[in-house]
């Protein structure tokens, strides 16, 4: 009986997995739309520069996803889909890596498979996944990383925290949030010491945490190492939207600027979302309506238990505790409100709250219907009722609103593509806008040719510099009309070519 349970709970976990697997990678190359060029900039630097541990250009990168990134051009090539791969295998991971921390928190099949089904199905999840941003790692490693710790402290068996102390390591190398989770870590340390001092096991702790902590120090020592030879990069990316940076009225507008960012924080999950359409659907909550109802039950029910336990249990203490702190990234910020890139390590514990208010519910339901057949139908029901309107929701809605597609940059992949099939022979000027970021779209598209094309890249004060000595192509990033003025002007034997989404003046000689 219990090893039909045990298979019946695989089986179950393995259609979770090919579901999450299928949000992950199902159209993967063109959705989302187009190449945002914070995403090129990883990509470009994986080709160019592998190996570092930390990338000081765009505010300041931990390089650890651009090596993996690295890793897969060398095997699979360069192009959008082997570098999308990259954020899609870590989101499925992490799915697994949910089922297994909750299962390992709680000791119950149903919460652990219904909190790794609400984030396989996750919109906010789904999107992180396929995009090339190196925050995905913040959960991955966070569900690994205090898997293998409880998992060592309950068998009280050294190899697991040996896992714990490399996963824990590698996230200093991952995003700039994770640095918050040493909080957790010391509050889950400290609860364990209390735990193993009641069973007189003192000696035991510290033979199996000192040997954990020594390993992540190690493993992120080189980081350290870096940091202290270039403090500014410490914090580069976190200075200019920082609360604290609200020095006008000192103290009282950070203490404004700090509470105002809480509530947007707190809000994010059933009102009002992240406005950014690379990170959601603009405004809409984080969370699809029946599973914040059911993350406000479960967050509502793991409270209570803290507080009415005459021994409270540190896994409830340790999802509360994982909330607030990682949602100390997005609060102690003022820019882009709520911002659920910046959460993104809330988002296990986040689905943790709803496996813990869905099995709730579920128990009052099939008490109340009486009828187990009657029960799993409704169950089956919503379900695939969760499925199939965040799959509506994200390919269709999502992928396909032409907002997205602008958020993306879908004119500049385009712009790269043109270029990657004009002849060699013809030479080709990029007339660049707002900056070095948006040219790197174009770059990237570039190299996932076979061919290696010839771009000169110039701004639009440097258009005298144009030589033409053959059949000459010039692209500017933006649809500038008295740019095109001045070419006619410069070049009379040229014409303007529109295409979808860009204009081009192409020269014959």
């Amino acid at each position: 009986m219990v090893s039909t349970k045990i298979k019946n709970y695989s089986l179950i976990l393995l259609l979770i997995l090919a579901i999450g697997s299928f949000f992950r990678l199902w159209q993967l190359e063109t959705i989302p739309p187009g190449l945002w060029s914070d995403e090129a900039i990883n990509a470009n630097q994986a080709i160019s520069s592998p190996g570092k541990i930390f990338y000081p250009e765009n505010q300041g990168r931990e390089g650890l996803f651009m090596n993996l990134i690295h890793l897969s051009f060398s095997v699979l090539g360069i192009s959008i889909f082997s570098f999308r791969i990259v954020p899609a295998i870590l989101g499925i991971l992490t799915i697994l890596g949910l089922y297994l921390l909750a299962k390992e928190l709680f000791k119950n099949e149903h919460i652990a498979l219904l909190s790794s089904f609400f984030l396989a199905t996750s919109f906010w999840h789904i999107n992180f996944s396929r995009i090339g941003f190196r925050a995905i790692l913040v959960p991955f490693i966070l569900v690994f990383a205090f898997y293998f710790l409880f998992l060592g402290f309950r068998k009280k068996s050294f190899w697991p925290f040996l896992a714990s102390g490399i996963f824990f390591g590698l996230g200093f190398y991952t995003y700039i949030a994770f640095r918050v989770a040493v909080i957790i870590l010391i509050f889950v340390l400290i609860f364990w010491w209390f735990i193993y001092k009641k069973q007189g096991s003192q000696k035991k702790y510290f033979q199996f945490t000192i040997p954990c902590l020594f390993l992540i120090f190690l493993i992120a020592l080189p980081i350290c190492f870096y940091f202290l030879q270039n403090p500014s990069d410490f914090i580069s990316r976190a200075e200019g939207v920082s609360v604290f940076a609200q020095d006008s009225n000192f103290p009282l507008s950070q203490f404004k600027a700090f509470f105002i960012s809480a509530g947007k924080h707190l809000a994010m999950f059933n009102i009002y979302g992240d406005p950014n359409w690379r990170h959601n659907f603009s405004g809409a909550p984080e969370l699809f309506w029946p599973i914040g109802i059911l993350f406000l039950i479960g967050l509502f029910l793991s409270i209570k238990k803290i507080f009415t336990k005459k021994s409270p249990a540190l896994s409830y203490w340790t999802l509360v505790v994982w909330f607030l702190v990682m949602l100390l990234p997005g609060v102690l910020s003022y820019e882009g409100l709520p911002h659920s890139l910046r959460v993104i390590g809330v988002i296990p514990v986040v689905y943790i709250f709803a496996g813990i208010g869905g099995v709730f519910i579920f128990e009052k339901i099939k008490k109340f219907l009486k009828s187990p057949k009657l029960f799993y139908l409704v169950l089956i029901i919503f379900l695939v009722f969760i499925t199939f309107s965040q799959f509506h929701k994200y390919f269709i809605s999502w992928g396909q609103n032409e907002k997205v597609k602008e958020a993306f940059s879908q004119d500049l992949v385009e712009m790269g593509n043109y270029l990657k099939d004009t002849p060699l022979e013809i030479k080709k000027y990029v007339i660049i806008y707002g900056g070095d970021m948006p040219v790197e779209t174009i770059k990237f598209i570039l190299e996932t040719s076979k061919e290696k094309h010839e771009v000169n890249y110039i701004l639009p004060t440097e258009i005298s510099s144009i030589k033409i000595e053959k059949e000459t192509i010039i692209l500017p990033m933006e649809k500038d009309e008295e740019l095109l003025y001045e070419l006619w002007q410069k070049f009379p034997q040229g014409e303007i070519q529109s295409k979808n989404r860009f204009w081009v003046y192409k020269i014959n000689y």
